[in-house]
């Protein structure tokens, strides 16, 4: 595995035709200004080096979403940052490349948002919390997140999750459609890594490209246009 570029809560690594992108902030991996920016140019640099991309959370944590200190800060400092999370969602939704992420503990808000993303999603077992949670907290779910979970999660869980706020466990998680299989802590990162490398292998890259814009290019395009509903919830027009 050769290293590649780092910050501070984000390193990104090679391995063979992945790209390893670990987010450890050391805390509750929190998105912030300097995390996103981090994880978009590791995403970038991952689409022009690489055939598929593994992004693996730190133990127990895999992101408790957006700051809420800059998101309770005033109208203007959340607009900010929910937008910036919108490019960091976009750029996994519409990656070039496959993107497995490995869910290595809670993941919660924004946090969830990452899983419904992804292509394919590996969890963690244990006694973890995963879900939009924005609801209990009295944040609005953005329209371009009930967009994502619309196309990603189970109709059967679809009001639950998002407008009751209902969280799950790894387990429960699967049916409900933020993770694709659950391994044991230990396993995570190869296993993650290991699914990545399948995908290298077997996705052909033009042919995902053209599906990928086939499959998302309509959803995004409407998501995009959404984005000044969205920051009028925080009370700022963008």
């Amino acid at each position: 595995m050769r290293p590649m570029t780092d910050s501070a809560a984000v390193q990104h690594d090679l391995d063979g035709d992945v790209a390893v992108i670990r987010f450890d902030d050391g805390k509750a991996n929190a998105l912030t200004h300097e995390a996103l920016d981090a994880l978009i140019a590791s995403l970038t640099q991952a689409a022009t080096e690489s055939k598929a991309a593994a992004i693996i959370g730190r133990p127990g944590r895999f992101s408790a979403g957006f700051d809420l200190k800059v998101m309770t800060a005033g109208p203007g400092e959340a607009r900010d940052l929910l937008h910036r999370g919108a490019d960091l969602f976009f750029a996994i939704y519409e990656s070039p490349i496959p993107v497995v992420l490995g869910c290595s503990g809670h993941a919660l808000a924004g946090g969830s948002i990452l899983l419904m993303c992804a292509d394919w999603r590996v969890g963690a077992a244990g006694d973890f919390k995963i879900g939009l949670n924005e609801v209990s907290i009295g944040m609005p779910v953005p329209r371009f997140a009930v967009e994502i979970a619309r196309d990603r999660l189970s109709k059967r869980h679809f009001t639950a999750a998002v407008n009751h706020a209902r969280i799950f466990d790894p387990l429960t998680a699967i049916d409900a459609g933020y993770l694709d299989e659950v391994v044991e802590p230990g396993e995570l990162e190869p296993r993650t890594i290991a699914h990545a490398a399948h995908l290298a292998a077997t996705v052909h890259p033009t042919a995902f490209r053209a599906t990928r814009a086939n499959c998302r290019a309509g959803a995004l395009d409407a998501m995009r246009a959404g984005l000044s509903a969205d920051m009028a919830l925080f009370g700022v027009s963008s």
